[in-house]
């Protein structure tokens, strides 16, 4: 894949953003008081938002080149504060980070493969870690937590409105969309009995 000096700093700024907001979300308790809380919990939000956030956005950036457009992240600042802002204050995200552009005229199936190739990476992510977390082991919770991170995100996006990826998935294949969100719904549910 190729990428633009612009491009990689709105990466980094944005994963760094998330990586703190998501941060204050997963600190046990009220993270004013309990900075080692917030500290510890660091590595886990930025494991969590490499494998969600970057992945999806990079599913979208590869599928875009491979049709041959200029498809580069660009941040959502006002999105990024908002995260930020809801994460330190009340320890809760819900995230506009930004997006991929892609610059030329995809056709409508283009355009349906290049939006359900994020969601369907995080669906895949989702699968991998929840299988791991059915393993022995003691990173069963960071399993987890990244399941369940990737598998709402892919829920999120597949939602037919606005700019989201499911409106452009459904206007091609509602198959594929059907598909991929009843798949993103049963992995939010496997989640939610693994707690």
């Amino acid at each position: 894949m190729r990428f633009s000096e612009v491009e990689i700093r709105h990466i980094a700024i944005a994963i760094a953003a998330l990586t703190i907001a998501f941060a204050f979300a997963f600190a046990p308790y009220p993270p004013f008081y309990h900075l080692k809380s917030v500290l510890y919990s660091l590595p886990l939000s930025f494991i969590a938002i490499v494998t969600a956030f970057f992945c999806h956005e990079m599913a979208h950036k590869y599928v875009g080149q491979k049709y041959g457009y200029w498809s580069e992240f660009r941040m959502f600042p006002q999105g990024l504060m908002f995260a930020l802002f809801l994460g330190i204050f009340f320890g809760v995200v819900f995230a506009a980070p930004g997006a991929v552009t892609i610059w030329g005229m995809p056709t409508r199936e283009e355009s349906g493969k290049i939006s359900i190739a994020g969601p369907a990476t995080n669906i895949f992510i989702a699968g991998m870690f929840l299988i791991l977390a059915s393993l022995p082991t003691s990173l069963s919770y960071l399993f987890i937590i990244i399941a369940f991170i990737n598998a709402f995100l892919a829920f999120f996006n597949l939602l037919p409105i606005g700019p989201l990826d499911g409106l452009k998935v459904f206007a091609w294949n509602k198959i594929v969309y059907g598909t991929a969100l009843i798949i993103s719904l049963l992995f939010l549910a496997l989640v939610y009995l693994s707690f």
